[in-house]
Parts: C-alpha cells; sequence; structure tokens
C-alpha cells in the first residue's frame, strides 16, 4: 500500500446502472420524506460523495432533518456520511455546522443503547479533526466505565488512536489504560487494552504482566496471542529478558487454543536454541498437525517443522522425535503424508531406522486391507519408495522390507509393483547377502503377477540371478506352469474346435514337460496355477494369455531369460545329456512362441523386432560360443551394477549440496553487522516473524518485490491508451497466485468534469472478473486509481480488454468511448520448476491427450545454449542428466517436467541438432513437443515458446 492511499473502512456495494439523481429530489426526500425514502436518499448521497461530488448544499439539511432521528439504520449511514463529507472549507479550516454534529455525537455517547455508544466510539477512531474530537473527551472517558464490554472495548479503541494522533487531548492515556487494565475482566476489552500499552507504553505493558505472569494460562486466547507477539518484541529488543519471559512462552505451549500454541512454538524457537526449546516446541507443532482437521494447517505446520530440520544443530533433537512425526499419516490427505514421508526419511538414523520400517511396514499391509480410494495407490506407492530408501541407506534392514515388500508385485496396481520391483532389483545387485531370499520369494509370488510389464522385469531377475541349478530348474518350471501345454498353436486349435474343453483339459490334467535335476522329465498340471472361469480367456496360464494378446514384447525378455539360465547351465552341470535336454527344453519354448506369432490366433501378430531377437536366441543355444555367454551373463549386471553407481553418486552428490547449504559459512569479506548501530525498523523487518508470517500470507510475489529493492514495478506497467486520447490509462498488473490485481490509472486530459467515468472489463480465457469496478467523477486533468480484481484458474494464457466510457459536464452528446489495448496474462507467473521420475514422466507422457509440437526457429548456434534458453523462458526443470547431455555429437533430446500452482502438470521433449554439414554457423533445428492433460496449458506453452524464440531472433 502507497502512502498515497488512504486506509479503507468501510466497503459500500454500489449500483453503477442506475443513474444519478439530482440534488433538489435528494433535498426534498431528506427533508420531508418518511424514514424510508430518508434511508435511501441518504444512501445515494453518501453514493455520490464517493464519486467525487461535493453536495455541499445537503450539509445543513441533513443536520437538521436527519440528525435527530433515532431510526438505527439512519444512524448507521450516519456514521459512514461523516466519515466521508469533506469536513473543513478550502482554506483549511473547519466548518462551523460541524459544531453541530460534535454535539449530536456527545448525546450519542451519552446514550442508553450501548449498540449506539459502541458505534459512535468506532466512528471516533476515523476521525482526523482534533477540533471535533476535543469536546467529546469527558464522555470518551466516561464510556471506560459502561457497564457493557462492547462499549468498554471501542472506548479503549478511541483512546488509543486520540493518543497516538493528537496525545495532547488526553496525555495520561496509559495511565488510564494501565489502570483500567488492572480491573477489567472481560477478555476482548482486556485484549484492547494490552495492545494499546505494547505500542503507547511498553514498559507499563510489561509492568502488569510481571504482575500476573503465572496466571497468563488461564486469560483468553485473544490476550495469549498479544502476550505471545509482546514477550517477541521485548525479547528480541532486549535479549536479556529472556530468562524472564521465556518460562511463560513454555506455558502457552499448554494453551487450549491452536493459534496460540503455533505462535508460541514459534517464539520459543527464535529465543532459544536449547535442546529442550526445540523438543518443546517440534512437539508442539506435531501435536497440532495430528489435531488439527484442516489439511492446508497441517501444511502449514510441517513446514515450520521442515523448517527446522534445516538447522544443523536442531536436527539431532528432531531425529528423537521420528515416531511421533509418522503419527502424522492417519491423515487421509495425500500431499500431507507425503511430506511427512519425506521428513522422516530426511531425520532418519542408524538408532531410529528399525522403528521406522516396522511402521511403514505395518502402513504397507494396511493399505492393502483398506477399501480402494483413489489416493491408495499412490500412498503405497510412496511407502515402497521410503522403504526402498531407508533399504539402500541402511542395509541391514533390506532383509526385513524385502518379504513384505514382494508381495506386492501381484499387485494390480502397476506403480506400485514397478518400484517395489526396481528395488528388489537394485537390492539384489548390491546385497549379495539377500539373493537367495529375494530368489526364493521372487518364485513364489512369480505366478501370481498380473501385470505384464511386471512380469518381464521379474522374469529378467529370475533370469540373472539365478545361479545354482535348482533354481535354474525352479524359473523352467514356472516359465512352463506360466505357459501351459506346449504346442501352443496346436492346443488352442483343438480347444477353438471343441476337441479339448477347459474343464477337461483341468481334469485330465494334461502332460506338460518338466525338466528334473536328472534330466528326465515330469507332468505336472498345465492349469495349477490357473483359477477356473467361465471365460476361457480367464482361464488361460498369464504367460499365455500376454501372447494371446499380442504381446510379444514379454517373449523376447523371455527368449533372453531361457538364453542366459541355459547358457549357465551349460556351465554348472558337466553331463552332455542333461545340457543338450535343458537347451532343447528352451528351444522347443522359443520356437512355439515364435509359431504362435506367426498363427493367426493371437489379437496382435508379433512384431519383426520380436522375431529377430528370439532368433538371435535360438542361434545362440545353437552355437553356445563363449562370446556370447559373456555378453550375455557379464556384460548385462554389469551395466546395471554401472547404472545403479551413477545414481548413487548422484544422491551423494545432491546431499553434499543440501548439507553445504545447511552449514552457514561467512565470507572473510561480508560486512558486519552491528546491532546497536542496525536502524531499529531495520531490524524489525529482518527478525520480526510476526510482520513475515503477515507477508507469506499475501502471497510469495509480495514478499519477493518486499525482499527485492531492486524489483521496479515500471517493468509490470502496461499502457492501456495514447498520450493523446482525452482519457489517458496505464495499469500495475500484480499477479498474486488465484488472483490478478489491476491497478488502473485513469488521467482526465482534457479541461471538462468527466462524469460517471466508468472502466468496463472483459476477460477471454479461464479468467473471471470478481467485480464491477465502480464508476469516477474526474474534474479538469484531474487523475484517479481504480482497482479491479481477476480470478484465475487455471494455467493458460489470459487476455483482459475493455474500455473507458465517460460523460462530459454540460454537453448533450452520448457517452463517449476510449478502447483500451489487451492486458496478456503471462503463465510464467504460474508454472514453477519441477521434477519427477522417469517411469512417471513416461507414465504422464502415455496418458496425456493434448499435444502441441512446435519447430525449433531460432539463431542459437549451440544446442547446450538453445535448452538453457528454453528452460529460462519457460520455468521448466530438465530431467535428463547433466551426464547424458554432456559432450557433442551434433544431437539432443532432453526431457522437461514443471507443474503449475494450480498443481497442473506439463511435460516437454526437446529434440534438436546441429546441422553439420551446413557449417559451424548454422542455426540449431529440430522440435519441441508439449504434453499437458488440458488444451490451454499445452497452447500457451507453445506459444511462451514461440514467443521467445521470436525475442532471440536479434
Amino acid at each position: 500500500m502507497t502512502a498515497a492511499e488512504n486506509v479503507c473502512y468501510t466497503l459500500i456495494n454500489v449500483q453503477s446502472d442506475s443513474e444519478p439523481p439530482s440534488e433538489v429530489s435528494l433535498k426534498t426526500d431528506l427533508e420531508k420524506g418518511e424514514i424510508k425514502a430518508k434511508t435511501e436518499a441518504l444512501k445515494k448521497v453518501i453514493i455520490m460523495i464517493l464519486n467525487g461530488e461535493k453536495l455541499p448544499g445537503l450539509l445543513m439539511t441533513i443536520i437538521r432533518f436527519v440528525l435527530p432521528l433515532q431510526d438505527h439504520t439512519i444512524k448507521k449511514l450516519l456514521l459512514v456520511f461523516w466519515e466521508i463529507v469533506p469536513k473543513t472549507t478550502p482554506d483549511g479550516k473547519l466548518l462551523q455546522e460541524m459544531i453541530l454534529v460534535c454535539d449530536a455525537y456527545r448525546k450519542d455517547l451519552q446514550h442508553p443503547n450501548e449498540f449506539i455508544r459502541g458505534s459512535t466510539l468506532r466512528f471516533l477512531c476515523k476521525l482526523k479533526e482534533s477540533e471535533l474530537l476535543e469536546p467529546l473527551m469527558p464522555a470518551i472517558r466516561a464510556c471506560l466505565e459502561h457497564r457493557h464490554s462492547y462499549v468498554r472495548r471501542n472506548a479503549v479503541l478511541a483512546i488509543y488512536t486520540i493518543y497516538r494522533n493528537f496525545e495532547h487531548l488526553i496525555p495520561d492515556a496509559p495511565e488510564l489504560i494501565h489502570d483500567f487494565l488492572v480491573n477489567e475482566k472481560d477478555a476482548s476489552c482486556k485484549r484492547n487494552a494490552f495492545m494499546m500499552l505494547i505500542h503507547a507504553d511498553q514498559d507499563r505493558a510489561l509492568d502488569y504482566l510481571s504482575t500476573c505472569i503465572d496466571q497468563v494460562h488461564t486469560f483468553g486466547d485473544i490476550l495469549q496471542l498479544v502476550i505471545v507477539e509482546l514477550i517477541y518484541k521485548v525479547c528480541h529488543a532486549n535479549p536479556s529478558e529472556r530468562a524472564r519471559f521465556i518460562r511463560c512462552i513454555y506455558n502457552l505451549l499448554q494453551s487450549s487454543s491452536p493459534a496460540v500454541k503455533y505462535e508460541a512454538a514459534g517464539t520459543l524457537v527464535t529465543l532459544s536454541s536449547a535442546p529442550t526449546a526445540i523438543k518443546a516446541a517440534a512437539q508442539c507443532y506435531i501435536d497440532l498437525i495430528i489435531k488439527e482437521s484442516d489439511n492446508n494447517v497441517k501444511l502449514i505446520v510441517l513446514d515450520r517443522l521442515i523448517e527446522l530440520k534445516e538447522h544443523p544443530t536442531h536436527e539431532r533433537v528432531l531425529q528423537d522425535l521420528v515416531m511421533d512425526i509418522l503419527r502424522v499419516l492417519s491423515t487421509p490427505d495425500l500431499e500431507v503424508r507425503k511430506k511427512t514421508l519425506q521428513l522422516a526419511l530426511d531425520l532418519v538414523s542408524s538408532r531410529n531406522v528399525e522403528e521406522l520400517v516396522i511402521v511403514l511396514k505395518k502402513e504397507v499391509i494396511k493399505t492393502n486391507n483398506v477399501t480402494e480410494h483413489e489416493d491408495t495407490d499412490k500412498y503405497r506407492q510412496l511407502l515402497v519408495r521410503t522403504l526402498h530408501s531407508c533399504s539402500v541407506r541402511f542395509p541391514d534392514m533390506a532383509a526385513n522390507v524385502i518379504p513384505v515388500l514382494m508381495e506386492f508385485l501381484s499387485d494390480i496396481n502397476e506403480a506400485a509393483a514397478a518400484d517395489v520391483l526396481e528395488f528388489v532389483r537394485e537390492a539384489i545387485q548390491r546385497f549379495d547377502n539377500l539373493r537367495p531370499l529375494i530368489i526364493e520369494k521372487m518364485l513364489e509370488v512369480f505366478h501370481a503377477i498380473k501385470t505384464v510389464k511386471i512380469y518381464r522385469g521379474a522374469l529378467w531377475i529370475l533370469g540373472e540371478y539365478c545361479c545354482t541349478k535348482e533354481d535354474i530348474q525352479s524359473v523352467m518350471t514356472e516359465v512352463r506352469r506360466s505357459l501351459g501345454e506346449i504346442p501352443i498353436v496346436d492346443n488352442e486349435i483343438k480347444k477353438e474346435s471343441g476337441e479339448l474343453k477347459p474343464e477337461d483339459e483341468v481334469s485330465a490334467a494334461p502332460a506338460q514337460k518338466l525338466v528334473t535335476e536328472m534330466g528326465t522329465y515330469v507332468t505336472q498340471s498345465a492349469l495349477s496355477s490357473s483359477r477356473p472361469s467361465k471365460k476361457e480367456e480367464d482361464s488361460r496360464p498369464p504367460l499365455r494369455g500376454f501372447l494371446m494378446d499380442g504381446d510379444f514384447f514379454v517373449a523376447a525378455s523371455l527368449a533372453t531369460t531361457l538364453t542366459k539360465l541355459a547358457l549357465r547351465y551349460v556351465s554348472i552341470v558337466p553331463e552332455k545329456k542333461r545340457q543338450n535336454s535343458f537347451v532343447a527344453e528352451a528351444m522347443l519354448i522359443m520356437v512355439t512362441v515364435l509359431h504362435l506369432g506367426k498363427s493367426s490366433l493371437p489379437k496382435k501378430p508379433i512384431t519383426d523386432d520380436d522375431v529377430d531377437r528370439i532368433s538371435l536366441c535360438l542361434k545362440v543355444l545353437s552355437e553356445l560360443s563363449p562370446l556370447m555367454n559373456d555378453i550375455f551373463n557379464k556384460e548385462c549386471r554389469r551395466s546395471l551394477s554401472h547404472m545403479l553407481t551413477v545414481r548413487l553418486e548422484e544422491e551423494k552428490l545432491s546431499q553434499k549440496k543440501e548439507s553445504e547449504k545447511r552449514n552457514v559459512t561467512v565470507q572473510a569479506d561480508d560486512p558486519i553487522s552491528f546491532m546497536q548501530l542496525t536502524a531499529k525498523n531495520e531490524m524489525a523487518s529482518k527478525e520480526d516473524q510476526f510482520q513475515l508470517s503477515l507477508l507469506a500470507a499475501m502471497g510469495n510475489t509480495q514478499r519477493k518485490e518486499a525482499a527485492d529493492p531492486l524489483a521496479s514495478k515500471l517493468n509490470k506497467v502496461t499502457q492501456l491508451t495514447g498520450f493523446s486520447d482525452p482519457v489517458y490509462a496505464e495499469a500495475y498488473v500484480h499477479v498474486n497466485q488465484y488472483d490478478i490485481v489491476l491497478d488502473v490509472l485513469v488521467v482526465n486530459q482534457t479541461s471538462d468534469t468527466l462524469q460517471n467515468c466508468t472502466l468496463e472489463l472483459a476477460t477471454l480465457g479461464d479468467l473471471k472478473l470478481v467485480e464491477k469496478p465502480s464508476p469516477l467523477t474526474l474534474a479538469p486533468h484531474d487523475f484517479a486509481n481504480i482497482k479491479a480484481n481477476v480470478k484465475v484458474a487455471s494455467t493458460e494464457n489470459g487476455i483482459i480488454f475493455g474500455n473507458i466510457v465517460y460523460d462530459v459536464s454540460g454537453a448533450a452528446s452520448d457517452r463517449n468511448c476510449v478502447v483500451l489495448s489487451d492486458i496478456h496474462i503471462d503463465i510464467m507467473d504460474y508454472i514453477q520448476p519441477a521434477s519427477c521420475t522417469d517411469a512417471e514422466f513416461r507414465q504422464m507422457w502415455a496418458e496425456f491427450e493434448w499435444e502441441n509440437k512446435v519447430t525449433v526457429n531460432t539463431n542459437i548456434i549451440d544446442l547446450n545454449e538453445y535448452l538453457q534458453h528454453i528452460l529460462k523462458s519457460t520455468n521448466m526443470k530438465c530431467l535428463t542428466p547433466e551426464k547424458a547431455l554432456s559432450g557433442f555429437c551434433g544431437f539432443m533430446a532432453a526431457n522437461l517436467y514443471a507443474r503449475s500452482i494450480f498443481g497442473e502438470d506439463a511435460l516437454a521433449n526437446v529434440s534438436i541438432e546441429k546441422p553439420i554439414h551446413l557449417g559451424p554457423d548454422a542455426p540449431v533445428t529440430g522440435h519441441i513437443r508439449i504434453r499437458a492433460k488440458s488444451q490451454g496449458m499445452a497452447l500457451s506453452l507453445g506459444d511462451k515458446i514461440n514467443l521467445s524464440q521470436k525475442k532471440s531472433n536479434f
């Protein structure tokens, strides 16, 4: 708020479509009308004065015919009228008529009705003329002793504002209010009196607090909040006072009011760094999170806990409270759970990891029993990832976690199962001692896996890590069990022709060949793992079902797995007969799958890539060369090991960066801050937590502007009309998260008075005008500010357009109109960089239906430079690691991701190249594909990229 703006006390709804009445008709209504007519006339007078009319002729009429009335509505309106009406002559002297008004309000201050007394006292807070207030002082003092608390608390406010503005009128106000406070019993009156003492005479406030410091916990919450603020300010101004008041803050942590507990905890943290203080404050925050039902409150308090953790000395204290923090997981909101798990993971140590894992395992099991909620699957995924991270950091815990998690491989929710599979893959590679356990559990759940992606991953793990002949034979048994009777084509044709019914197949238990340890064959029911169903498709074994659906990628994975197992089996078992039997079995499975793919039975035919892969595996098994053995059984594992090592290094690097951020380092040339030399207002702005929380409530942009003195408002000013137009207008566009405030300066450049000057706005896009601006009257060469609020609902380009219409006084012509330039809302104010895993990116890329393909059109000649330019202009984050982008090969592909403040995801894939054949100065070419859930988001981002490309063409 600028200094030029006046404080607004009352908001009035103005009907702008009605014609302004004449002064004569208003005078008639005010003199001779009924109460209702007088009320309506007074409302019209107030609106006209607000629009700039002076109406001096009506002043005496209102004093004579309206002021003496006892109607409550009239009295309310008169309070507004006397607030806004000009009370001085042009030379600054008080109007004579105001003496009569002053006498009327002296009578109102002695009125038997407490509402009239209280509302009159509230009105006196707004008066800025000491001549009017001086005769009223005895009556105001007398109101401090009124029987009703409404009158007393407003009398305190009136005395405070008068003392602050005109101290000579009541020089003994602090002493008067201190005596009033000592004897007062009502909580609201005590709060107002204490507030006044804090700002008027802090020593008296402290004296009063010292006398009742042991009874603070019995006070009302509104008074407790003020006491917390006083203690905070006093202790920051004079640190030696901390010992005197810190016990009081401890007592207020037990308050029954959540607001008092929150402020007391925040104050305690700023006043003391002792472990007991930090623990008490953190415990208070945790209790607030658990007891409060509002998710926004939970998130705000969680952020305070996270801020506590950022301090290096506080982290150790919070580590002891990890189990208490985990109680927050009882909240159903996913965002709260996500933050809680992340906080717990940051605080976990070798001392409490075992307890943490036990709680998380219970939560995982709970999600299996809960009726499916839309967020249950995502919560399960979060739990799996947290357990994964715990196991990687503390390998001793992996053995406890793996059996529980592997049950979820058979889960229908592919996302959670994929996370479990990724965890199992990492664990089996890193922890050699856990391999037998993982293989055993994997074989147990293998037949129950329902999704093809998880089936492929499980096949890979079994093929890569089964090293004993017993395990290899078990895998072959499971594969045959999952494949059913072979050859598949003949079996399926028999079923279709009716020669072999599914019921007969189950009861007859047709033979399928399984290799035993001795190399001989045994028989087993093909459908022992399948549940009989009415539908033939449901009765198929899992692997056969995938193949019949036309998913032959799993067949290529199966061929690779069988090749690895066969090569390993050959190297382990010396007998030639057994080697040949096993290799022949593997080749038979591959051939029957190839045969099925070439037939017309599956829903989709096998692809050429899968045919090539299976054929290659058949050739490898037929030749059994040592080179292929190395490639299949060593190189694959080496690639995985390299990938995990790189990921681990990246995690360590990010943790190192975080720890470096936490360590407060002072540079040799940093300026030294002397508390004694710091200006009082400067110190308050740096340290006043109450001011900071108010700024946070007002929005991030305002806070940023306040923090950065170089951020100029001029950068956000948009010119709406030309300099030669009769009305000049320009707008300052202030974007504040979910709404936009337009502060429009309107200047009358003519020598005429412009009446009913109205700003008419309309919006295009997902914007909504909240209120219609009121009409104004502009004197010759006068100017005014008009504010308009626009609500924003989603992230897409919005346009605000409109015009200014006005009447020229004395002219008989129609209304004049000036068309305004369009205001384009920049979506970059709503988009923030974010990160997600590769799996989440791929899933969203597949799900999002809106795609916008933008052709690269720039004069930038370096691939990396162009990528950085796109990142800067779109506020997106590059998910592709730096190592993948380093070096120069003439091509670059990168994935970008961002989220809007409305929770909308935006994905982009940059595919660019440097055409070397055109020379070293040739610009970058290629495409950027943008995907989003909504059409507006995809189009808006594309427009932004196109615009930024044009700007770079200098």
